[in-house]
C-alpha cells in the first residue's frame, strides 16, 4: 500500500541521518489547534529560560492538517522534532523506526488515569506522552423521554436502552437513539464504546493477536444492527456531529458523546449525561481515546526534544490543558495524588460519569496501518446497518482483513 511506502522510504532516511552533536538546538514543535495558545508560548519562554541557547519554534496549524504535515515531513526526512499525534499512529510509526521511545518511571505511570498508558504501549514499551485524553458517555433528551410517558432513568443494560428508544420512537416518532454509520474515524469509536462495555475487544495488545472473532463482537454487532430499527434514517450518512445536531433538534433521545457535548447542547435541553449501559457480557464502559506528544528520530537534538516534550505533558503543564474551558477534556492524571486540593472535576457531578468508567475502558487498538484498520471496522458496521450480509460472516471477513495489518 502507498502508506506503507511511504513510511518504508522515512525508515530509510532517518537511518541513514547521523544526529551530530550541537551546542545548541532549535526545536521544531508542530501542535494542533488554537486552543491552549497562549498556555504553550508561556511555556516555551520557561523551557528557553531554563535551556540557554536552545529555541523552540511553535508552529500551530489547524487539527485537520497538523497531523498529515508531521507525516509527510517525517516520509521525506525531515521531521518535525515534536509533534501532537493522535496515538492511533503510534504503532506505525514505531514499526517504520520514525519515533523514539519514551521512558516513563513506574513512580510517574501510577500517576495517570487507569488505562491511559495502553494508548500509547506497543512491544512493551511507549511511545508517546498521552496530552490529551478523552472518554465517553450517554446524554439523554429527558423531554423525549417524558413525552413518550417514560421515566428518565439511566438504562443499565443493553436491552433497557432498547426498549426506552423503541418506546420512544413508536410513541412521539422521534428516534430514539442516534448512531454513527458515516465512513468516518467516529463511527469506528461509536461501536468500540458498545464494544468495550461487552467486555470485547479488537487485538490483544499483549499477543498481537486478533481477536475481533469473538462472541462478545458478535453480540455487539447485532445491537448495532438491532439499534438501527430505533434510531434516525440512514444512519451511514451521519457521523457523530450530526448526530448531535439532531439531538439538539430534539429529534434523538439518546446518542453517546464526550465530555464536550455539555457545551455544545442548547440550553433548553433538559438533559442527562449517563454511563454507557453494558452489554450482555460487560459491564459498563467507554473507549479511551489519546493524542500524544511524541518525538521524531533524525532531528538531531532528540535529547532536547524529550526534554520539552516531558515539560509539556507533566504537572501544571498538563493540568493547564486538561482544565482549559475550551478543551472540555478527562484529567489525564490524578491530580489529587499530586498534590491539586481542588482539581477542576472534583465538585462536578457531571465529570463522574466520564472518570468512572475508565478503569472498565479499552483503548483505540493500535495497528501498523490505522487508516486500513478503520476502514475494515466501518466496513463492517455498514455491513449490519444495510443488511448486507450476516453478523457472523461480517465479524468473520473483518477479522481476516486486519491479520494483514497488525
Amino acid at each position: 500500500m502507498r502508506t506503507k511506502l511511504l513510511f518504508a522510504v522515512a525508515a530509510g532516511a532517518g537511518a541513514m541521518m547521523a544526529a551530530a552533536p550541537a551546542l545548541s538546538a532549535e526545536v521544531h514543535y508542530i501542535r494542533c489547534g488554537s486552543i491552549g495558545l497562549d498556555a504553550d508560548r508561556a511555556l516555551i519562554k520557561k523551557f528557553e529560560a531554563a535551556n540557554p541557547g536552545d529555541t523552540i519554534n511553535m508552529e500551530s496549524l489547524p487539527w485537520g492538517t497538523c497531523q498529515d504535515k508531521s507525516l509527510k515531513l517525517a516520509s521525506t526526512g525531515d521531521p518535525a522534532s515534536v509533534a501532537y499525534m493522535g496515538s492511533r499512529t503510534l504503532k506505525q510509526l514505531a514499526e517504520y523506526n520514525l519515533i523514539v521511545p519514551v521512558e516513563i518511571p513506574e513512580e510517574q505511570q501510577a500517576t495517570y488515569q487507569s488505562g491511559v498508558l495502553n494508548t500509547v504501549s506497543y512491544r512493551d514499551r511507549f511511545w508517546g506522552f498521552p496530552h490529551a485524553f478523552s472518554t465517553k458517555a450517554l446524554f439523554m433528551n429527558c423531554g423525549l423521554f417524558e413525552e413518550a410517558d417514560l421515566a428518565c432513568d439511566a438504562p443499565g443494560t443493553w436491552d433497557d436502552m432498547y426498549v426506552a428508544a423503541k418506546t420512544i420512537k413508536e410513541k412521539t416518532g422521534k428516534a430514539g437513539v442516534g448512531i454513527t454509520g458515516k465512513d468516518f474515524d467516529n463511527t469506528m469509536h461509536q461501536f468500540l464504546n458498545y464494544l468495550y462495555s461487552n467486555g470485547g475487544q479488537v487485538i490483544d495488545p499483549s499477543t498481537n493477536e486478533i481477536t475481533l472473532n469473538s462472541k462478545n463482537t458478535l453480540e455487539t454487532l447485532k445491537f448495532y444492527g438491532k439499534l438501527v430499527d430505533v434510531a434516525q434514517d440512514g444512519p451511514t450518512a451521519f457521523e457523530r456531529t450530526q448526530v448531535r445536531d439532531l439531538y439538539n433538534d430534539g429529534k434523538v433521545a439518546m446518542y453517546i458523546d464526550g465530555p464536550w457535548g455539555r457545551a455544545q447542547h442548547k440550553d433548553d435541553i433538559n438533559g442527562k449525561t449517563v454511563p454507557i449501559p453494558a452489554g450482555p457480557s460487560g459491564v459498563s464502559g467507554t473507549l479511551l481515546l489519546t493524542d500524544s506528544i511524541v518525538v521524531f528520530k533524525g532531528s538531531g537534538h532528540e535529547d532536547v526534544a524529550m526534554k520539552f516534550a516531558r515539560m509539556l505533558t507533566s504537572g501544571e503543564s498538563q493540568y493547564a490543558v486538561d482544565s482549559n474551558p475550551g478543551s472540555e477534556l478527562v484529567p489525564i492524571l490524578k491530580y489529587e495524588e499530586l498534590g491539586w486540593e481542588n482539581p477542576f472535576y472534583k465538585d462536578d457531578p457531571y465529570w463522574a460519569v466520564f472518570i468512572d468508567p475508565i478503569s472498565t475502558g479499552g483503548p483505540e487498538p493500535l495497528f501498523v496501518d490505522y487508516k486500513a484498520m478503520q476502514t475494515i471496522i466501518n466496513s463492517m458496521i455498514q455491513g449490519i446497518i444495510l443488511k448486507d450480509d450476516t453478523a457472523e460472516n461480517l465479524v468473520a471477513i473483518a477479522a481476516e482483513e486486519l491479520e494483514e495489518f497488525k
